[in-house]
């Protein structure tokens, strides 16, 4: 039996994915000139990534989002080198992009403890600044949350990711019969009989154009670079956004998918990827999925029938294609099945590269 966890789900209500705060070093203590005595330096303000802290908890426990660190003290008869001042550390979501306000990137916080120093301190008053101290560094940095999760949903609104999470992790998310239910990532926790946890990210729909940042654009996708796999899902009777859209057919939908990622960032198409054809109860459900897998199968021989600005430049290799129904949950235990079985072959591939590269490192210093 595989069941399911909402604490993710509840930790990520009112979800925020994008934070500026207002960093600032802090001044460096006064010089004794009579004796040259230097004063301490400034302190350092530093972001610290730890688990089970989100942004939305930073605004709330901060809301002036400003983090200045302590002042050096100062030179004094007793203590000629004054004290460095107290750094301030601030805790973040693992998976933060921390860019200066002109857009430079600092850098990443992908694990637990890793840290960027984001403001230095000031120096302390000595000869060369004739004993006054220096003011800290000051700036404005943009924290930007991109979901670190095992599996990543891709799919055009109302193609029935949001049910399907529900199907194989009992979370519950907005579920209705219109388009954009999915305003904001909602994620959902598959557990496995081994205990084994898998993570799966239901991300707000695309549209075509996405690459582009419409619609929700570049929110979305920027959330797809980091789960280690992809699973489409497709509506099986295909897709119309609205009636001034064209429709478009399953095949075409995983073509227009596949291009969309591919124009954003071009190596998201060679993440490992599953499909989930949905909607198998819909009538007429079968002979579709016939035609759709002859299709996949070769699509060269019906690209053909596709306008030329909807192929993208190559289509995706699906790990597994797997025909569900998240309304009466027709495939879903094959589709946990396999979700698990692509993690657990990457997890072993990765693990395989790792020990040859050992060993090449190995060799390489023996020589």
């Amino acid at each position: 039996m595989v069941w399911g966890s909402r604490a993710l789900l509840r930790k990520y209500g009112n979800f925020i994915d994008d934070l500026r705060i207002y960093v600032k070093g802090g001044t460096g203590g006064m010089g004794h000139p009579r004796l040259g005595g230097e004063g301490g330096r400034g302190g350092d303000v530093w972001l610290v990534a730890k688990e089970k802290t989100t942004l939305k908890r930073i605004k709330g426990r901060f809301p002036q989002k400003r983090f200045v660190a302590g002042a050096g003290a100062n030179s004094s008869v007793s203590a000629l080198k004054g004290e460095k001042g107290t750094d301030c550390e601030v805790d973040v979501p693992l998976g933060i992009s921390v860019t200066s306000c002109d857009g430079k990137q600092i850098g990443e916080l992908n694990k637990a403890g890793e840290r960027i120093l984001v403001a230095h301190g000031g120096i302390g008053g000595c000869l060369v600044t004739n004993f006054l101290p220096l003011k800290g560094q000051i700036q404005i940095v943009h924290l930007d949350l991109k979901l670190i999760a095992d599996v990543g949903l891709v799919g055009f609104p109302n193609a029935g990711k949001s049910s399907l999470l529900s199907r194989v992790s009992h979370a519950k998310p907005q579920i209705a019969d219109y388009p954009f239910t999915t305003l904001k990532p909602e994620l959902g926790k598959i557990m496995y009989p081994d205990y084994k946890q898998v993570s799966v990210a239901d991300l707000p729909g695309l549209i075509e154009g996405a690459h582009a940042n419409k619609g929700m654009g570049h929110k979305f996708l920027k959330h797809v670079e980091r789960t280690k796999q992809l699973l489409f899902v497709v509506d099986i009777s295909g897709f119309r956004l609205s009636s001034k859209t064209r429709f478009r057919t399953a095949f075409e939908t995983v073509l227009l998918l596949t291009q969309e990622l591919e124009l954003y960032k071009e190596d998201l198409r060679t993440k490992p990827a599953l499909l989930a054809v949905n909607k198998m109860d819909l009538p007429n459900a079968q002979d579709s999925l016939n035609e759709l897998m002859k299709q996949l199968q070769n699509p060269q021989d019906s690209l053909h029938l596709v306008e030329k600005e909807l192929i993208p430049q190559s289509t995706i290799d699906f790990k597994d294609i797997i025909p569900v129904s998240a309304h009466t949950g027709e495939g879903i235990e094959e589709l946990k099945t396999c979700i698990r079985k692509s993690l657990d072959e990457e997890a072993e591939k990765e693990n395989e590269e790792y020990q040859k590269e050992k060993l090449r490192i190995l060799q390489t210093s023996e020589v």
